[in-house]
């Protein structure tokens, strides 16, 4: 392992934010080899240095990163207080500590990544980062293309822009349409916004990409593990 600032590696391993951390650095709380260490741009090799807080050795966690094809019906949070399912339901128990990478909506389904990495998760959802997301959406009524055109110009809702970097008709009738969009920034909702602007109800909503990672063939409610080559094709653009 390559070396890393103190805080870091003290919050990669899960004892406490970075912030925190910095503060028990400062404090006097953490030794290094045994020795403390004040200082915080002081950076350490895991692998060959022992760390400890307050007497306890500090151990690296196994970094995971997990791709889930929620279903619909599933919250996108850790528990629930009126005891409804959600997206930890779907995992085995050990990775009970594992948070969502960005939301889908209860209603919604498709790709969505868990992990215990929490730089990845910042540089996944962060809109400076720009990581685009790709949904299909199936959508009561006839979509035309000008409509679609809007949606790139962007649409005025509760006092934020909605807009998607990209939007194909896939198919159209009178009963419904099937659209693909990409998005560089998922606010809330923003998918079923831009269709309730146009009087339009979304049926059906599947995110089927994020950056290079695509949905394929995982099946609903299934789960597997982001490989490293993924995980490194998906943080390229925010180094």
């Amino acid at each position: 392992m390559a070396a890393l600032r103190l805080q870091k590696f003290l919050a990669d391993a899960g004892v406490a934010s970075r912030r925190a951390a910095e503060r028990m650095i400062v404090a006097g709380q953490v030794r290094v080899d045994g020795q403390v260490v004040r200082e915080l741009g002081t950076k350490v090799d895991p692998d060959h240095q022992e760390v400890e807080v307050d007497g306890q050795p500090v151990r690296s966690r196994r970094k995971v990163y997990v791709a889930l094809h929620k279903p619909k019906g599933f919250l996108c949070t850790a528990s629930d207080p009126e005891a409804r399912r959600i997206v930890h339901d779907l995992l085995p128990r050990e990775w009970s500590n594992l948070h969502n990478v960005g939301r889908l909506d209860r209603d919604s389904e498709g790709l969505l990544f868990l992990t215990n990495d929490g730089s990845f998760s910042l540089k996944l959802t962060h809109p400076r980062y720009g990581i685009r997301k790709r949904y299909r959406a199936v959508v009561v009524g006839r979509i035309t293309e000008p409509q679609l055109d809007r949606f790139i110009v962007g649409i005025e809702d509760e006092g934020e822009l909605l807009k998607v970097e990209s939007a194909r008709l896939m198919s159209a009738n009178n009963s419904h349409s099937v659209v693909e969009l990409e998005l560089a920034e998922g606010k809330n909702r923003e998918v079923r916004r831009l269709f309730e602007a146009l009087g339009h109800e979304v049926e059906q909503l599947v995110r089927t990409q994020i950056g290079p990672i695509r949905l394929g063939e995982l099946p609903l409610g299934k789960w597997r593990v982001l490989s490293a080559a993924e995980v490194k094709s998906l943080l390229p653009a925010t180094a």
